[in-house]
Parts: structure tokens; sequence; C-alpha cells
């Protein structure tokens, strides 16, 4: 019996001076980046690896996120005045109330992403991968009048993606 109790507390000893790596930062995992609140005008962040990085409340006019891996990033209530997401993944993002405006998201892959109150004002879609994304009505309806092509990456048709008529 006084062995268990010594191994025990010897054990959970060990623990606390030395964690285990699933508590702390893992070595092959960096840590998500932040930018919110972020002046990011004319930053280019073309064809990096940016998954889960946050860029809520961040100005990124003219901002370049050409091929870059943003799955699972969250934009939320930023501003991408013609920002370049050209052929960019950003499938599980959370990108709502993102004003994009005169933006390029010509073959960018937007599945199961949360795009709830975004508007979107003179981009371009062409080729965007929309496959259950979560959209207002509304939204769906005045992408789809502007809907063409295929994503060159998964295949899918953007007015399907859409689930335009």
């Amino acid at each position: 019996m006084r062995l268990r109790l010594l191994a025990t507390f010897l054990l959970t000893l060990c623990i606390l001076i030395f964690p285990l790596p699933a508590w702390g930062q893992s070595k092959y995992y960096a840590p998500p980046l932040s930018f919110s609140n972020a002046e990011l005008t004319r930053r280019d962040f073309s064809g990096q690896v940016l998954r889960a990085a946050e860029f809520s409340n961040a100005n990124m006019d003219l901002t370049n996120f050409s091929k870059a891996d943003l799955r699972g990033a969250i934009m939320s209530a930023s501003v991408m005045t013609q920002a370049n997401l050209h052929g960019a993944n950003l499938t599980n993002a959370m990108i709502d109330q993102v004003k994009f405006t005169n933006a390029d998201l010509s073959d960018a892959i937007l599945a199961e992403t949360i795009l709830l109150r975004s508007t979107f004002e003179g981009v371009d879609i062409t080729g965007a991968d929309f496959t259950d994304a979560i959209m207002d009505g509304a939204q769906i309806k005045e992408l789809c009048k502007i809907a063409s092509g295929s994503n060159s990456q998964t295949g899918i048709d953007t007015r399907d993606s859409l689930g335009c008529r």
C-alpha cells in the first residue's frame, strides 16, 4: 500500500515538474498567428500557410492572399477592399461581417465557411467553391447573378456550390 502511495506521489510530482508536451505548445505546430485589429493594407501573404490565423477587425485593403492556406482562419468584421484571394483555401474559415469590395475571390475555396452578413460588392467569384458555406439567402441570390466557372482545385462548379437555380 505504501509503495503504491509513494509511486502515485512521485508520478504526480513528475507531471507537475515536467509537464507533458500536450500541455504546452507542440514542437510540431506553431501557435496560430493573430492580426486582430491590425492595419494590413498592401501586405503580401501570398502562398503562406496561415491556418487558424486571426484577422478579426483588421483593415486588409489591397492585401494579397493569393494561393494562401487560410483554412480555419478568422476574419470577422474586417475590411477587404481590392484584396486578392485568388486560389486561396479558406475551408472552415469564419468570414462573417467582412466587406469584400472589388475583391478577387476567383478560384478560392470557401467550403464550409461561415460568411453570414458579409458583403460582396464588385467581387470576382469566377471558379470559387462555396460548397456547404453558411450564407444568407440574399447573399446567395446576389452571388448567383455573377457566378461562373469551375474551381481548378476541387473541380466544383461555382453555380452548383452556391445552389443557384
